[in-house]
Protein backbone atom coordinates (compact mmCIF):
# COMPACT_ATOMS: atom_id res chain seq x y z
CA UNK A 1 0.00 0.00 0.00
CA UNK A 2 1.29 3.30 -1.00
CA UNK A 3 0.74 6.31 1.71
CA UNK A 4 -0.93 9.15 -0.20
CA UNK A 5 0.05 12.99 0.41
CA UNK A 6 -3.60 14.65 1.44
CA UNK A 7 -3.42 18.56 0.79
CA UNK A 8 -6.09 19.26 3.64
CA UNK A 9 -7.30 17.20 6.31
CA UNK A 10 -10.72 15.17 5.81
CA UNK A 11 -13.55 17.06 6.53
CA UNK A 12 -11.59 20.84 6.16
CA UNK A 13 -13.99 21.18 2.73
CA UNK A 14 -17.40 21.10 1.07
CA UNK A 15 -19.26 22.18 -1.41
CA UNK A 16 -22.28 22.09 0.81
CA UNK A 17 -24.00 25.56 1.37
CA UNK A 18 -25.43 25.89 4.55
CA UNK A 19 -28.25 28.95 3.49
CA UNK A 20 -28.27 30.68 7.02
CA UNK A 21 -30.24 33.03 5.43
CA UNK A 22 -33.37 30.03 5.45
CA UNK A 23 -32.71 28.95 9.02
CA UNK A 24 -35.57 31.80 9.88
CA UNK A 25 -38.05 30.86 7.12
CA UNK A 26 -40.18 28.27 8.42
CA UNK A 27 -42.42 27.57 5.51
CA UNK A 28 -39.57 27.59 3.25
CA UNK A 29 -37.64 24.70 5.67
CA UNK A 30 -41.16 23.06 5.70
CA UNK A 31 -41.38 23.06 1.94
CA UNK A 32 -37.80 22.09 1.37
CA UNK A 33 -38.20 19.17 3.39
CA UNK A 34 -40.51 17.52 1.79
CA UNK A 35 -38.23 17.32 -1.39
CA UNK A 36 -35.25 16.74 0.78
CA UNK A 37 -32.57 13.98 0.89
CA UNK A 38 -32.32 12.69 4.22
CA UNK A 39 -29.39 11.18 6.62
CA UNK A 40 -30.32 9.35 9.68
CA UNK A 41 -27.65 9.51 12.24
CA UNK A 42 -27.77 7.31 15.03
CA UNK A 43 -25.33 7.91 18.21
CA UNK A 44 -22.62 9.30 15.81
CA UNK A 45 -23.38 6.47 13.23
CA UNK A 46 -24.89 6.48 9.74
CA UNK A 47 -25.83 3.88 6.77
CA UNK A 48 -23.15 3.49 3.90
CA UNK A 49 -23.53 1.24 0.84
CA UNK A 50 -19.89 -0.46 0.85
CA UNK A 51 -17.69 1.03 -2.22
CA UNK A 52 -14.69 2.64 -3.23
CA UNK A 53 -15.92 5.15 -2.16
CA UNK A 54 -18.88 4.28 0.29
CA UNK A 55 -21.97 5.95 -0.61
CA UNK A 56 -24.01 7.47 2.34
CA UNK A 57 -27.41 6.22 2.71
CA UNK A 58 -30.18 8.83 1.63
CA UNK A 59 -33.73 8.25 2.22
CA UNK A 60 -36.90 10.45 1.28
CA UNK A 61 -38.88 12.35 3.72
CA UNK A 62 -41.67 10.17 4.07
CA UNK A 63 -39.20 7.25 4.66
CA UNK A 64 -37.41 9.32 7.95
CA UNK A 65 -38.00 8.09 10.76
CA UNK A 66 -39.44 9.93 13.67
CA UNK A 67 -36.74 12.34 15.34
CA UNK A 68 -35.40 16.02 15.31
CA UNK A 69 -34.68 17.51 12.40
CA UNK A 70 -31.69 19.45 11.25
CA UNK A 71 -30.98 21.63 7.85
CA UNK A 72 -27.91 20.69 6.44
CA UNK A 73 -28.29 22.76 3.68
CA UNK A 74 -28.30 23.02 -0.47
CA UNK A 75 -25.85 21.82 -2.79
CA UNK A 76 -24.77 23.38 -5.98
CA UNK A 77 -27.68 21.32 -8.13
CA UNK A 78 -30.06 22.71 -5.63
CA UNK A 79 -30.63 19.22 -3.47
CA UNK A 80 -31.99 20.03 0.24
CA UNK A 81 -30.19 17.66 2.81
CA UNK A 82 -32.02 17.26 6.41
CA UNK A 83 -30.87 14.72 8.81
CA UNK A 84 -32.80 13.22 11.79
CA UNK A 85 -31.81 11.84 15.18
CA UNK A 86 -33.19 8.57 15.65
CA UNK A 87 -32.41 5.03 15.65
CA UNK A 88 -31.00 3.37 12.64
CA UNK A 89 -30.54 -0.52 11.87
CA UNK A 90 -28.46 -1.65 8.66
CA UNK A 91 -30.96 -3.33 5.85
CA UNK A 92 -29.51 -5.39 3.25
CA UNK A 93 -26.35 -4.11 1.32
CA UNK A 94 -25.61 -1.25 3.74
CA UNK A 95 -23.32 -1.07 7.42
CA UNK A 96 -23.69 1.52 10.48
CA UNK A 97 -20.67 3.09 10.46
CA UNK A 98 -18.84 5.58 12.34
CA UNK A 99 -16.68 8.86 10.96
CA UNK A 100 -13.18 7.22 12.03
CA UNK A 101 -14.36 3.95 9.67
CA UNK A 102 -15.43 5.76 6.79
CA UNK A 103 -14.44 9.49 7.02
CA UNK A 104 -11.19 9.93 5.24
CA UNK A 105 -12.72 7.94 1.79
CA UNK A 106 -16.09 9.67 1.80
CA UNK A 107 -16.42 12.30 -1.26
CA UNK A 108 -16.35 15.76 0.22
CA UNK A 109 -20.08 16.42 -0.23
CA UNK A 110 -20.95 13.26 1.97
CA UNK A 111 -18.34 12.98 4.51
CA UNK A 112 -19.54 17.08 5.27
CA UNK A 113 -23.20 15.94 5.54
CA UNK A 114 -21.92 13.15 7.79
CA UNK A 115 -19.79 15.24 10.58
CA UNK A 116 -22.38 18.23 10.67
CA UNK A 117 -25.06 15.41 10.97
CA UNK A 118 -23.21 13.72 14.16
CA UNK A 119 -22.08 17.60 15.62
CA UNK A 120 -25.75 18.88 15.38
CA UNK A 121 -26.96 15.85 17.12
CA UNK A 122 -24.22 15.69 19.39
CA UNK A 123 -25.19 18.88 20.02
CA UNK A 124 -28.81 19.09 20.29
CA UNK A 125 -28.40 15.41 22.68
CA UNK A 126 -26.54 17.45 25.56
CA UNK A 127 -28.57 20.45 25.73
CA UNK A 128 -32.24 19.43 26.33
CA UNK A 129 -32.12 22.45 28.90
CA UNK A 130 -31.50 25.93 29.58
CA UNK A 131 -28.15 26.49 31.00
CA UNK A 132 -29.45 29.95 32.01
CA UNK A 133 -32.50 29.24 33.69
CA UNK A 134 -32.84 25.12 33.45
CA UNK A 135 -36.18 24.94 31.33
CA UNK A 136 -36.74 22.44 28.53
CA UNK A 137 -35.62 23.43 25.25
CA UNK A 138 -36.88 22.43 21.74
CA UNK A 139 -34.83 22.44 18.53
CA UNK A 140 -35.46 25.69 16.45
CA UNK A 141 -34.32 27.68 13.30
CA UNK A 142 -33.93 24.56 11.26
CA UNK A 143 -32.28 22.92 14.37
CA UNK A 144 -29.35 25.47 14.29
CA UNK A 145 -30.42 26.97 17.76
CA UNK A 146 -32.43 25.47 20.88
CA UNK A 147 -35.03 27.94 22.64
CA UNK A 148 -37.36 27.77 25.36
CA UNK A 149 -40.78 26.56 24.07
CA UNK A 150 -42.38 30.27 25.00
CA UNK A 151 -39.20 31.93 23.20
CA UNK A 152 -37.72 33.61 26.02
CA UNK A 153 -34.30 32.06 25.92
CA UNK A 154 -32.42 31.08 22.56
CA UNK A 155 -28.94 28.91 23.16
CA UNK A 156 -26.50 28.23 19.93
CA UNK A 157 -24.38 25.01 19.13
CA UNK A 158 -20.85 25.58 21.08
CA UNK A 159 -17.57 24.54 19.40
CA UNK A 160 -14.61 23.51 22.41
CA UNK A 161 -11.80 25.20 20.71
CA UNK A 162 -8.48 22.01 21.21
CA UNK A 163 -5.00 22.46 19.89
CA UNK A 164 -3.52 18.89 18.27
CA UNK A 165 0.58 19.22 17.45
CA UNK A 166 2.79 17.37 15.85
CA UNK A 167 6.15 18.05 17.72
CA UNK A 168 9.72 17.07 16.15
CA UNK A 169 13.36 17.85 16.04
CA UNK A 170 13.29 20.07 12.64
CA UNK A 171 15.92 17.48 11.50
CA UNK A 172 15.69 17.09 7.79
CA UNK A 173 15.48 13.48 6.00
CA UNK A 174 14.75 9.41 7.08
CA UNK A 175 16.67 10.54 10.29
CA UNK A 176 14.48 13.26 11.63
CA UNK A 177 12.09 12.14 14.43
CA UNK A 178 8.95 13.18 15.81
CA UNK A 179 7.51 12.82 19.19
CA UNK A 180 4.43 10.70 19.10
CA UNK A 181 2.43 8.92 22.39
CA UNK A 182 0.43 6.33 23.36
CA UNK A 183 -2.51 7.65 25.70
CA UNK A 184 -3.57 6.30 28.96
CA UNK A 185 -7.18 6.15 27.93
CA UNK A 186 -6.52 3.96 25.35
CA UNK A 187 -4.44 1.74 27.53
CA UNK A 188 -7.15 1.56 29.85
CA UNK A 189 -9.64 0.74 27.38
CA UNK A 190 -7.24 -2.28 26.48
CA UNK A 191 -5.54 -1.76 23.50
CA UNK A 192 -3.46 -4.36 22.79
CA UNK A 193 -0.85 -2.81 20.07
CA UNK A 194 -0.05 0.85 21.21
CA UNK A 195 -1.50 3.44 19.30
CA UNK A 196 1.00 6.16 18.79
CA UNK A 197 -0.85 9.88 17.92
CA UNK A 198 -0.14 13.50 18.53
CA UNK A 199 -0.07 14.95 21.44
CA UNK A 200 -3.59 17.23 21.85
CA UNK A 201 -5.48 19.54 24.74
CA UNK A 202 -8.10 21.98 24.89
CA UNK A 203 -7.55 25.67 24.90
CA UNK A 204 -7.92 27.03 28.17
CA UNK A 205 -9.75 30.29 29.19
CA UNK A 206 -7.14 33.16 28.58
CA UNK A 207 -5.15 31.27 26.34
CA UNK A 208 -3.99 31.75 22.80
CA UNK A 209 -3.75 28.73 20.61
CA UNK A 210 -0.38 29.09 20.53
CA UNK A 211 -0.03 29.22 24.33
CA UNK A 212 -2.05 25.81 24.64
CA UNK A 213 0.41 23.85 22.45
CA UNK A 214 3.48 24.74 24.72
CA UNK A 215 1.62 23.90 28.03
CA UNK A 216 0.07 20.97 26.87
CA UNK A 217 3.42 19.54 25.51
CA UNK A 218 5.39 20.41 28.65
CA UNK A 219 2.36 19.22 31.02
CA UNK A 220 2.17 15.78 28.68
CA UNK A 221 5.81 14.62 27.83
CA UNK A 222 7.94 17.61 29.79
CA UNK A 223 9.49 18.64 26.62
CA UNK A 224 9.89 22.71 26.02
CA UNK A 225 8.58 23.59 22.25
CA UNK A 226 9.74 26.33 20.59
CA UNK A 227 8.37 27.43 17.51
CA UNK A 228 4.90 27.07 17.29
CA UNK A 229 3.42 26.85 13.48
CA UNK A 230 0.07 26.36 12.51
CA UNK A 231 -1.08 23.67 9.58
CA UNK A 232 -4.95 23.44 9.44
CA UNK A 233 -8.31 22.83 11.43
CA UNK A 234 -10.49 20.34 11.48
CA UNK A 235 -14.05 19.64 12.83
CA UNK A 236 -14.31 16.76 15.19
CA UNK A 237 -17.67 16.14 16.46
CA UNK A 238 -16.98 14.36 19.65
CA UNK A 239 -18.74 15.81 21.56
CA UNK A 240 -18.05 19.37 19.43
CA UNK A 241 -14.56 20.20 19.55
CA UNK A 242 -12.45 21.89 16.37
CA UNK A 243 -9.07 20.71 16.37
CA UNK A 244 -6.68 23.35 15.45
CA UNK A 245 -3.45 21.60 14.27
CA UNK A 246 0.30 22.46 14.84
CA UNK A 247 3.46 21.51 13.97
CA UNK A 248 6.01 22.73 17.37
CA UNK A 249 9.74 22.36 17.28
CA UNK A 250 11.66 21.04 19.78
CA UNK A 251 15.26 19.92 20.98
CA UNK A 252 16.43 17.02 18.60
CA UNK A 253 15.94 13.85 21.41
CA UNK A 254 14.63 16.33 24.46
CA UNK A 255 14.05 14.16 27.23
CA UNK A 256 10.77 12.90 27.73
CA UNK A 257 9.00 12.47 31.19
CA UNK A 258 5.24 11.76 30.46
CA UNK A 259 2.00 12.40 32.97
CA UNK A 260 1.58 8.37 33.24
CA UNK A 261 -2.77 9.97 34.13
CA UNK A 262 -2.53 11.25 30.42
CA UNK A 263 0.36 9.65 28.46
CA UNK A 264 1.39 5.58 29.18
CA UNK A 265 4.38 6.05 26.84
CA UNK A 266 5.89 8.63 24.43
CA UNK A 267 8.89 8.13 22.00
CA UNK A 268 10.87 9.42 19.61
CA UNK A 269 10.50 8.00 16.12
CA UNK A 270 12.28 8.82 12.89
CA UNK A 271 10.50 9.26 9.53
CA UNK A 272 11.62 5.86 8.47
CA UNK A 273 9.98 4.47 11.38
CA UNK A 274 7.11 6.30 10.53
CA UNK A 275 7.01 5.42 7.20
CA UNK A 276 7.33 2.03 7.95
CA UNK A 277 4.47 1.30 9.89
CA UNK A 278 1.98 3.42 7.13
CA UNK A 279 3.45 1.22 4.33
CA UNK A 280 2.07 -1.97 6.46
CA UNK A 281 5.98 -3.09 7.58
CA UNK A 282 5.60 -2.86 11.58
CA UNK A 283 3.49 -4.85 13.96
CA UNK A 284 4.92 -3.30 16.99
CA UNK A 285 2.23 0.18 17.33
CA UNK A 286 0.13 1.79 15.24
CA UNK A 287 -0.29 5.39 13.75
CA UNK A 288 -3.81 7.24 14.07
CA UNK A 289 -7.24 6.55 12.00
CA UNK A 290 -6.29 7.83 8.64
CA UNK A 291 -9.80 10.11 9.20
CA UNK A 292 -7.74 12.17 11.60
CA UNK A 293 -6.01 15.24 11.33
CA UNK A 294 -3.75 13.53 13.68
CA UNK A 295 -2.87 11.32 10.51
CA UNK A 296 -2.50 14.46 8.44
CA UNK A 297 -0.07 16.43 10.80
CA UNK A 298 2.05 13.07 10.86
CA UNK A 299 1.84 12.93 6.90
CA UNK A 300 2.75 16.78 5.78
CA UNK A 301 5.48 16.00 8.53
CA UNK A 302 7.11 12.91 6.82
CA UNK A 303 7.08 14.41 3.41
CA UNK A 304 8.13 17.74 4.11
Amino acid sequence: MTTVRQTHPPFAHGPLDRAAHRRLDEAWLAAAWERARVVVVDDGHILVRPGEPPELVLIEPAQAPAGERFFLGEAEDGTVYFAVAADVEPFEGTQRVTLREVGHVLAELPAGLFITSVALANWHSRHPYSPLSGKLTVAAQGGWVRMTPDGEETIWPRTDPAVIMLVHDGVPGPDGRCLLGFNAQWKRLGATVPRFSTLAGFVEPGESAEMAVAREVLEEVGVHVGEVTYVASQPWPFPGSLMLGFHALATAGAAITVDVEEIAEARWLSRTEIASVLEGGSEEFGLPFPASIAHYLITQWLYA
